[in-house]
């Protein structure tokens, strides 16, 4: 296969960086990347935001759960759903957008939003930066939101921890391929038999570096977490912000 398929299946989550600044020319290239993606009806509702400040890094690596790497990576990228833009643009032509009154807003945002992160991984790695994605941007959405004073109509959905590795960690394991791909139709025989033996790989995975009496393996990981809302204020931030899917 050629190398940037190979620098894709490489991929693993860096989470220490080395005391090195990243210029503005590539983390440019890296969002120039990421803007380059296809989107929805080429609305273009994602705004990316580059953070260097480091009070302001700081404090986004509190809110996000005091995660420390994100303060301590050169540069973090914030992934913002964007439908301001859009709303703008019916302003000037009298058009009255009511995209963010359904669910089909937050869908496109975080599609189009998750296809641009994408990207920017992809372009990061093959310069040799690793990189670390921050769901927890959305653990305290209403403070972000004042932080990067984010319009209405917007939304922080994910974030990108951007530096040089300091060391290499671990390619964590993925479910088996043949539960991964299906052909015509959705074969749930093939994720149910997936589990077990995805649970045992994972299981020793933990075990190798260290952290199977904290996660155990996939299922328990997974069903503790998703037992709760993961980020229970985001449905009320989402509404101050305009969007309005359930009135």
């Amino acid at each position: 296969m050629n190398n940037t398929i190979e620098n894709i299946k490489n991929h693993r989550s860096i989470r220490q960086y080395l005391d090195k600044d990243i210029s503005d020319e590539i983390i440019d290239e890296i969002i120039k990347a990421a803007q380059a993606m296809p989107n929805s009806i080429n609305g273009q509702q994602t705004t990316v935001i580059a953070i260097r400040d480091k009070s302001k890094k700081e404090k986004l690596a509190e809110l996000v759960g005091n995660q420390e790497y994100v303060a301590k990576a050169p540069v973090f990228l914030v992934f913002v759903m964007d439908f301001y833009r859009t709303y703008l643009a019916g302003e000037k032509t009298g058009s009255k957008q009511i995209i963010h009154e359904d669910i089909e807003s937050a869908l496109v945002g975080a599609v189009d939003s998750g296809i641009t992160l994408g990207a920017a991984i992809i372009a990061a790695e093959s310069l040799g930066l690793g990189t670390v994605p921050i769901g927890g941007i959305r653990k305290n959405p209403e403070e972000v939101i004042e932080l990067l004073d984010l319009p209405k109509y917007t939304f922080p959905l994910v974030g990108l921890a951007i530096g040089y590795p300091s060391d290499e960690s671990h390619t964590k394991p993925r479910i088996p391929f043949e539960s991964f791909r299906h052909n015509d139709t959705y074969n749930k025989e093939a994720i149910e038999n997936s589990i077990d033996s995805y649970d045992e790989e994972m299981e020793a995975y933990l075990k190798d570096i260290g952290r199977y009496d904290k996660e155990k393996n996939w299922s328990t990981l997974t069903s503790s977490v998703y037992q709760n809302i993961y980020y229970p204020k985001v449905k009320d931030a989402m509404k101050k912000q305009g969007f309005t899917p359930a009135k």
